[in-house]
């Protein structure tokens, strides 16, 4: 899949703030297919239950490889687009490093220093669940940038469950965010930080970002990371 998106905005808005909605991607039917993997054991490397670990509640599952053929093209379509936006970032940043332009060639580099779990996963939460913020790191090689698509339609299926982006800004209070997503729509964030324009330069501003609490219903999301595991 190479999604047709408009990246142009896309990659202004993540300039700009650090997240950047796709619009509707994933089709209703889509949606529920991917969601209806989770219950499976088959296909998935390892399941997380939030509380256990102080990340939350709810739970989640990592894919295994090979990912299922949609995530797989989610994965691909999306990464090189990105990459360019990555490598720009990089730059303003003054970091030595570049990312590679194909997914391929970034697991390659990551499965060199011994990340060879993939990363993609599906969550879901029920009455009373939430996510802590984070970030999602998991090894030496990040690529900046990471994507969630939100599988259940807001105020039908759940209520509450708002995806939040917290940016701590220099010499300020942190600025919470709430990315309005819409089923089959995904926000594309940045995993650890962002180049932003101070008064004295390009400055990095962190970024983590996690989910509120679900009042009601079931929500669910898959997540698509570009970096694999240790």
């Amino acid at each position: 899949m190479s999604p047709s998106l408009d990246w142009s905005r896309i990659g202004a808005e993540l300039d700009a703030r650090g997240w950047a909605l796709t619009g509707p991607l994933l089709k209703p039917e889509t949606c529920a297919a991917i969601a209806d993997l989770y219950p499976r054991d088959e296909g998935f490397r390892s399941r997380v239950v939030m509380a256990r670990h102080g990340f939350g509640r709810g739970e989640y599952k990592y894919f295994s490889y090979p990912l299922p053929d949609l995530v797989q093209r989610l994965r691909q379509g999306l990464y090189g687009p990105l990459a360019q936006v990555a490598n720009r970032w990089a730059q303003r940043l003054g970091q030595d490093h570049r990312f590679p332009e194909s997914l391929d060639d970034m697991l390659a580099r990551c499965h060199a220093a011994g990340q060879v779990r993939p990363t993609p996963l599906l969550l879901t939460y029920g009455p009373g669940d939430y996510n802590c913020l984070h970030q999602d790191l998991y090894g030496e090689h990040v690529f900046p940038l990471q994507a969630a698509f939100l599988l259940d339609e807001p105020g039908r299926d759940f209520e509450g469950g708002e995806f939040v982006i917290v940016e701590q800004r220099p010499r300020q209070q942190s600025a919470p965010q709430v990315a309005p997503l819409r089923q089959g729509e995904g926000v594309i964030f940045a995993v650890r930080e962002r180049p932003a324009e101070g008064t004295r330069g390009v400055h990095r501003r962190v970024l983590r970002h996690g989910v509120s609490e679900v009042r009601s219903g079931r929500r669910r999301t898959l997540g698509v990371i570009f970096h694999d595991a240790t």
